[in-house]
């Protein structure tokens, strides 16, 4: 069979790419932490990829401080970036397991909802996990805030990092405050839970 010329020409460039492109691997926990990425629309598919990469985040080394997001100069800027990136990792994890919760979440129980009773019960579930998760992360952000609040760390200022600076800062002033986020939701789950438990053929 005679391929088209386009279709040559497209193969033979693939070849020669991979023949000299050099392999790149991903090992360090800056890396894996830019992988991670925000979609304008987001699917479960989508935040499956990005806990996945922030978990590998926290799970690796770090990069030399000649490599890392910020100039460090010491190694009490050394500390404190470590810190500063855990934390603001496990706060982006939060963020993407109370998104996954909201795709799982039925925020209404409606009695025209009946007949699929079962189903909505199995993704309210799926999305108390999810919230139970993103609680969990909560509470390690926020120890590793207490760490950045100590006062070694006071008048350590990463300029490339300001914006992580600032939620270590709205953390200790409770701006920032999941917790009740996250618990609020739950206790909503469970009322609406309970609407849909108590549906029969009567309410329907």
């Amino acid at each position: 069979m005679k391929l088209p010329l386009r279709t040559l020409t497209m193969l033979t460039l693939a070849v020669l790419v991979s023949e000299v492109a050099p392999a790149w691997k991903i090992q360090y926990a800056e890396q894996f932490y830019e992988l991670y990425h925000q979609h304008m629309y987001r699917y479960p598919e989508d935040g499956a990829e990005n806990i996945w990469y922030l978990s590998m985040a926290l799970r690796s080394p770090f990069a030399n401080p000649l490599n890392a997001l910020a100039v460090i100069e010491n190694e009490i800027e050394w500390e404190k970036y470590r810190n500063l990136f855990v934390m603001h990792t496990y706060l982006k994890l939060v963020d993407e397991y109370l998104s996954m919760a909201a795709k799982y979440d039925k925020f209404n129980a409606y009695f025209f909802n009946y007949p699929w009773k079962s189903a909505n019960l199995d993704s309210m579930r799926t999305a108390e996990q999810y919230y139970k998760l993103a609680l969990e992360c909560w509470e390690l952000a926020l120890s590793y805030s207490d760490v950045v609040r100590e006062p070694r760390f006071r008048w350590i200022h990463l300029d490339e990092l300001t914006f992580w600076e600032d939620e270590a800062y709205r953390i200790e002033t409770g701006d920032l405050d999941y917790r009740d986020i996250i618990e609020s939701h739950l206790a909503r789950l469970d009322r609406t839970q309970r609407e849909f438990e108590n549906m029969d053929y009567e309410t329907y």
